[in-house]
């Protein structure tokens, strides 16, 4: 008999209204979609209920012994039905996140309302070449020697400058010890496994599908999302509709965050949560 999934780390964002559950990326966390979220609440925060969730490995979740994206869902679903039993949610997915949203929608249909996929598409990327240069940044900085988070910036290789932000926020100090919130040595791993990453890769769940209202979202300048995916979104998601963002490359909710909003409130429009099945 497996164990119950371990409680992930949440933030809720609102009072009432839909309830709307995001999702983050590879070195991402749930704090990313604040703005998203508060946005979607409004000033009273009566317009939506969001829940942003550190994934397994990442923020302040537990970390896993070995990646798996069913065991993320399962992980993702056990936290929706804890914090809303028998209530039904709009789920968002960036990257990662949007596999993840993917699977759980495949394999706990009863939990989603409606599904957003943020640049991302149910296939195998072939490995984690886009993503060997971070990881090699974040194994490369000296812990153990680190005096504050100046000394952390100045010593990180990262470029750029966007992009060094968004990985030294996995950056934890604890005293005088610092550690990496990232589980840095299972993605690193993964990433050793090449063309067999599993985190690169998408599960196969055998012939499911799920019926609901999905919305595509995909960077126009990104190349995470092409046409030649489209047939296999339609055949796990029939509903799908594919919207391509001017002027936005992978993160979408970074480059295009007012369509994105605008977008998820007539998702949160458009849904009508009520009990699980």
């Amino acid at each position: 008999m497996s164990a119950a999934p371990a409680a992930l780390h949440t933030l809720a964002v609102g009072t009432d209204g839909p309830r709307i559950a995001f999702l983050h990326g590879l070195f991402g966390q749930g704090r990313n979609w604040t703005q998203v979220a508060k946005a979607l609440a409004g000033p009273d925060g009566t317009g939506a209920r969001a829940l942003l969730v550190d994934l397994p490995d990442h923020g302040r979740s537990p970390w896993s012994a070995e990646f798996s994206y069913e065991a993320y869902a399962d992980a993702v679903a056990a936290t929706l039905e804890a914090a809303a039993p028998g209530e039904q949610w709009v789920v968002v997915g960036h990257s990662l996140g949007g596999k993840v949203s993917m699977v759980l929608a495949l394999t706990h249909p009863e939990l989603v309302a409606s599904l957003v996929v943020v640049d991302i598409a149910p296939k195998g990327y072939g490995s984690l070449d886009r993503f060997t240069g971070y990881i090699g940044e974040m194994r490369a900085l000296p812990l153990a020697e680190l005096t504050s988070r100046a000394d952390a910036e100045a010593r990180f290789a990262e470029p750029d400058r966007a992009v060094k932000a968004f990985l030294l926020q996995n950056l934890r100090r604890s005293g005088t010890d610092w550690s990496w919130q990232a589980n840095l040595d299972l993605v690193h791993g993964d990433a050793e496994r090449g063309p067999a990453s599993l985190i690169a890769g998408f599960p196969d769940l055998g012939e499911v599908s799920w019926d609901g209202p999905v919305v595509w979202l995909a960077g126009a300048e990104s190349e995470y999302v092409r046409d030649d995916d489209v047939p296999a979104m339609r055949a796990l998601f029939p509903r799908t509709r594919l919207v391509r963002v001017r002027g936005a490359a992978h993160w979408v909710h970074t480059d295009a965050p007012e369509v994105v909003v605008e977008t998820l409130r007539r998702v949160l429009r458009a849904a009508d949560p009520g009990p699980a099945a």
